[in-house]
């Protein structure tokens, strides 16, 4: 059956695609309009570059292959952002702000879960060379701004920072197996086996540990964060920043949640995670990651998001199909065919039969041209199939 395609690989069929292209459209049309460049990284590149920065979470889904030419490794583009990162490092090399965005295939080895696809769709956008908070802020909106257009609003976004468990970590002396051990708890909220991990740990390092899966909520789970973790310089500025996002953008479903670590080896500061009604795991998902660029020759600061286009356009698809206009060949007749070229250059969709074809099972066929007769007769009138 060499129909068949592998695992978690799908064709996207024509309604499918279309709306796919039209999201890809909107949502690149957007972020052109905020100042962000398209950028077009390639789909193969050196596996060490591909693994910059974020190499422990990406490397085992890298699909891995020899270049004929050079005998080196390459990889699949699992993720963009740090291509991304080396365009804005090392090939633009611009001193002020940068505005990157991208949209394309990615690949991975394995699904991220048991609906997604290997081959998700990936959209985003990066902004270099800016430390300060508004340029998470910028960050966040945007995201909001792509979900609402796709029709997918997110209905919570959950701000995290990863300086609270980093500085817990270096404030308890934790092994990197210990952190390793402790961090894979509290993602997948693990609460006997963190408390069997952090039964020998020194306090008040147990109680925060065992605090932060509980820590999640409104704003008012800041102040609870305060009063109840340690007073440490790192975990204070990180609170301070989540309370100015949630002042910066009270128009949004801000909630928080201290215990939110994926992409900890990546993002070193402010994390967020957009949710849509009904989807089982963040729809869109960013944060800071200032210094991946360094490898590349510059330290930039930096802070994005992305999301899976593919599954947003499913998640948003509309049950309304944009009806096309069935067309008689026209070679033979110059005013049927100016009729048809103004009509496509209107937007319309015109199927024009070829000699013998009696129908089309392409698009949707709600209307025709028919030639008017009597006194206005050579005019060309759109008019329902059914004949109304």
């Amino acid at each position: 059956m060499n129909w068949l395609l592998p695992e978690y690989i799908a064709d996207a069929l024509p309604q499918e695609a279309a709306q796919i292209e039209r999201l890809r459209r909107a949502v690149l049309d957007l972020f052109r309009v905020h100042g962000y460049e398209l950028v077009m990284p390639p789909m193969l590149e050196y596996l060490d570059s591909l693994l910059t920065g974020s190499g422990s979470d990406l490397t085992l889904r890298t699909f891995k292959l020899v270049d004929q030419l050079s005998g080196r490794t390459l990889g699949v583009h699992a993720d963009m952002t740090p291509q991304v990162a080396r365009i804005d490092a090392h090939l633009l090399n611009r001193q002020g702000v940068t505005r990157l965005c991208y949209c394309d295939s990615v690949l991975h080895t394995l699904p991220a879960s048991q609906s997604a696809s290997r081959e998700p769709i990936q959209l985003g956008a990066e902004l270099y060379g800016y430390g300060g908070i508004e340029a998470d802020i910028e960050a966040v909106r945007l995201m909001a701004g792509a979900l609402k257009m796709a029709g997918t609003p997110a209905s919570r976004i959950d701000i995290g920072h990863v300086g609270v468990f980093r500085a817990l970590v270096q404030s308890a002396d934790l092994d990197s197996e210990a952190e390793a051990s402790i961090l894979q708890l509290l993602q997948i909220k693990d609460i006997p086996g963190l408390r069997e991990n952090c039964a020998n740990m020194a306090e008040p390092y147990r109680s925060a540990f065992m605090r932060l899966p509980e820590l999640y909520g409104g704003a008012d789970l800041l102040d609870a964060a305060a009063r109840e973790l340690p007073a440490l310089p790192e975990i204070t500025a990180a609170l301070q920043t989540m309370q100015r996002l949630q002042d910066a953008m009270p128009e949004l479903p801000l909630s928080f949640d201290l215990a939110d670590l994926r992409g900890y080896h990546y993002h070193n500061g402010v994390v967020f995670a957009a949710y849509y009604p009904g989807y089982p795991s963040a729809i869109a998902r960013g944060g800071r990651y200032d210094g991946v660029g360094k490898v590349f020759g510059r330290a930039r600061p930096a802070t994005g998001f992305s999301m899976d286009l593919r599954e947003v356009a499913r998640l948003g698809a509309s049950n309304a199909t944009a009806g096309a206009i069935l067309a008689p060949h026209a070679a033979a007749n110059p005013s049927l065919a100016a009729r048809i070229a103004v009509l496509r250059e209107a937007g319309e969709i015109v199927v024009e039969l070829l000699p013998g074809e009696t129908g089309c099972e392409g698009p949707l066929c709600d209307r025709h041209l028919v030639e008017e007769s009597g006194q206005n007769g050579g005019q060309w009138i759109i008019q329902a199939l059914d004949g109304k």
